[in-house]
Formats: C-alpha cells, sequence, structure tokens
C-alpha cells in the first residue's frame, strides 16, 4: 500500500460543491489501496478576507494574533473536507498543524518549518482514517501558532511527503499542469508533461505562480515527486521530478514573467572596494530581497549601480537606498516601478551556444528594449518595460517554437 500526499488549493475548496467533488477524488485515491494524507488552503479568497477584516480594526496588526486568525481558514477547509469525506462512507480525521507535529521557528507571516513529528499523522493511518491536515501553519517551541507565508500550504504537503516517506505529493488546483508559458499570455502554450526540480525552482523564483519555490527546494532535497494537476478535471498534470530523461535536456522548457517588479539606480557611486557591501548588507537587514544587479563600467572612479526588487518592497528599498547613498557619497537615487522581468528557463541551455541570441533577437524584432539582463546556469532575464512584457513573452515562445513537442 503506497501513502500519497494530496494538497488541494483555495479555488479547489472554493464552496460545499467543490469541497464533495474533492472528497470523491480523495476517495478514488483511497480505494485504489492507498493510504492518504491532504493538505488544504483556505476556501477560495478567505485569507485576504481575513486580512482585510484585521485591517479595518487596526492599521497594524499584531503579528502573533494576526497568524493566528488567518490559520482559522485551513481549519474550517480541513474540518469541513473532513465531514464530506464522513459522508461518503470514510473514515477521516482533521488536524492543525500542531496536531500534525509541524514546529516552526517564530518568524510571524514568514515562519520556516523546523521539524515534523509524524507520529499522530502515523497513528492516524494506521487506525483506517484519512487524515486531513490544515496547510500554511505551524506551532513554536513556545506554543504559539505562525504562518508560513505565500505557498505555504505547498510547503506543508512536500514537507510532510517527505516526512511520511510518502511516493508522491500531488497538488491540486485550477490549472492543470506546468505549461511552455502563461497560457492567458500565449494560447498555443503547451503543457509539459514532465520537468526538472531546477527548472520548476527558475520558473517559480521568476515568475511563474504554479509552485512556490520553498516547496519545490523542499522535494528537490528529499527527492519527492511532485505532481501538479487540475481539480477540476482528470488532465494527467505536469510531474516534477529529478529524473528527465537526457534527451530534453539543453532545451528551453518555459518563460516565466512578473510584473511585480521595481528598479533602483544609485547614480555616480565610488567605485572602491566595500561599496557594494555597504549598499547591499543594509537591504538585506530591512529584509529586502534583491535580485538583478548590474554595475556600469567605471570613469574617472564613478559608476551607477542598478538592481531589482519586488514592487512591494520598493519604498523600503528607497528609504534604504537613500540613506546609503548619503553615507557612501553617491549623488542620487532614483527608481522605477514601470518594469517588468521575462526570462527562459532550460536546464544547461547556456551550456550550448545560441540562447541568449536568439532571445534578444526576438526582443529586437518586436521593437522591445532590454534595460538590465541576468542569468544562472539555467536562466536568462531580461528587465523591461512593464507593458511590453505580454509582447516579450508572446514573441520569445515563437522564436523558440516552444508550441512544437519536444
Amino acid at each position: 500500500m503506497a501513502l500519497i500526499v494530496q494538497k488541494y488549493g483555495g479555488s479547489s475548496l472554493a464552496d460545499a460543491e467543490r469541497i464533495r467533488s474533492v472528497a470523491r477524488r480523495i476517495v478514488d485515491t483511497r480505494l485504489a489501496g492507498n493510504d492518504v494524507v491532504v493538505v488544504v488552503s483556505a476556501m477560495g479568497d478567505t485569507t485576504d478576507d481575513l486580512i482585510a477584516l484585521a485591517h479595518r480594526l487596526c492599521d497594524h496588526p499584531d503579528e502573533r494574533e494576526l497568524d493566528v486568525l488567518l490559520s482559522t481558514g485551513e481549519m474550517v477547509s480541513s474540518t469541513l473536507l473532513a465531514m464530506a469525506l464522513k459522508q461518503l462512507g470514510q473514515e477521516a480525521i482533521s488536524l492543525s498543524g500542531a496536531q500534525a507535529g509541524i514546529s516552526t521557528d517564530a518568524a510571524h507571516s514568514r515562519a520556516r518549518i523546523t521539524r515534523i513529528d509524524p507520529a499522530r499523522i502515523k497513528s492516524e493511518l494506521g487506525r483506517g482514517r484519512i487524515v486531513i491536515v490544515a496547510g500554511f501553519q505551524g506551532i513554536t517551541d513556545g506554543m504559539d501558532v505562525t504562518t508560513l507565508g505565500r505557498g505555504g500550504s505547498d510547503t506543508t504537503a512536500v514537507a510532510l511527503a517527505a516526512s511520511l516517506g510518502a511516493k508522491v505529493c500531488e497538488r491540486y488546483t485550477d490549472v492543470d499542469g506546468v505549461y511552455t508559458a502563461d497560457p492567458r499570455l500565449v494560447p498555443e502554450a503547451r503543457r509539459l508533461p514532465e520537468i526538472s526540480y531546477e527548472e520548476m525552482l527558475e520558473l517559480a523564483g521568476y515568475g511563474a505562480r504554479i509552485m512556490h519555490p520553498r516547496a519545490v527546494e523542499i522535494g528537490q532535497v528529499y527527492n519527492v515527486p511532485i505532481m501538479v494537476a487540475s481539480s477540476f478535471n482528470d488532465s494527467p498534470g505536469t510531474l516534477i521530478h529529478g529524473g528527465v530523461e537526457m534527451e530534453i535536456r539543453n532545451k528551453v522548457s518555459g518563460i516565466a514573467h512578473d510584473l511585480e517588479v521595481a528598479k533602483i539606480t544609485i547614480v555616480g557611486v565610488p567605485d572602491r572596494p566595500g561599496i557594494a557591501a555597504g549598499v547591499f548588507e543594509p537591504l538585506a537587514r530591512a529584509g529586502v530581497s534583491v535580485d538583478t544587479i548590474v554595475q556600469n563600467a567605471s570613469l574617472d572612479h564613478i559608476t551607477d549601480l542598478s538592481f531589482t526588487v519586488a514592487r512591494g518592497d520598493l519604498e523600503k528599498a528607497m528609504e534604504v537606498s537613500c540613506a546609503v547613498a548619503g553615507e557612501i557619497g553617491a549623488r542620487s537615487v532614483v527608481s522605477d516601478a514601470r518594469v517588468g522581468k521575462v526570462s527562459i528557463i532550460g536546464t544547461g541551455m547556456l551550456n550550448t551556444p545560441g540562447y541568449a541570441a536568439r532571445m534578444f533577437r526576438a526582443l529586437s524584432d518586436a521593437g522591445i528594449n532590454i534595460e538590465l539582463i541576468s542569468t544562472s546556469e539555467i536562466r536568462i532575464t531580461c528587465i523591461i518595460e512593464e507593458g511590453r512584457v505580454p509582447d516579450a513573452v508572446r514573441a520569445i515562445h515563437r522564436a523558440f517554437e516552444l508550441e512544437r513537442e519536444a
């Protein structure tokens, strides 16, 4: 008997009928001879609604109390799903993150899982029950409830799959797999039957909202296969794993884009040792993640330094950067919140000539100017004008003929 962990997103649990549909899918998995652990998100827009309610009561909700509030959304989903399964004649039990043995650090709203004690889950499975775990949450050593931040239920599911030695972690949502590009921008985009952990990490980190990077990273570290599929149909989905066939390596697998980007340029930076550290260490202390970084060629030991941040961090990043500029003797700091990024991702593609040139040519032919460029071993990212991002995605998709089967 195999153990399967299934995760259902908020859209899959949006109302009573959707919960019944999910319950029937879980029963089918159970009747196929599998033990089943299910991780759930909050129903529909519940989390956003709870956040909005908290902010109507106070400008800056207490982080601890906000975590307790938000954790209730997943508890509602888990209990209702357990009820639906019992109505179908199945033994089922709902567990909070704490009851499931999920321990975290004390960073409210962005906690990290420190350990999992799966004893309670194993005990319930041993009694023939389907176990429903509230995702997105855990508990500290001091017995305070925490939430794991964006994508937290994905992280819960893959971490539990690793801890329990599950055969696979199945993630069900309203999309039926990983596509070569966002189908809303590129109707001819093709669903990928499989993709490597490395490629999925880059896609997730550079704009694709299919899986949170933290969840993919855990899957890679513990070699947990992750199946991404739709709860609305029977599409086979996309398998994220480490055993991708050699023949499909060294190709562009997909295109990611992100509109939640802002660019900051520190103008007139003295070009001397220690300046970069002096700029980016204060940003790190402020909790601002920096992505693409470009430093212009020095002229008379003066240069410009540009980098990108998440648009939601722009105000904080500008405050820190302006203070730093004064300390290091830079002339000014300017920002641009009207940029986006587009990336091509493919395992090992930078070891094969021609990929960067083809991407840049496609953007040039579409009349799109590149402002910044960054690369990794399996990714090339261009920062461009926000309004041209959809055109860029379509142009690059055509240039690499991603609509065609590999």
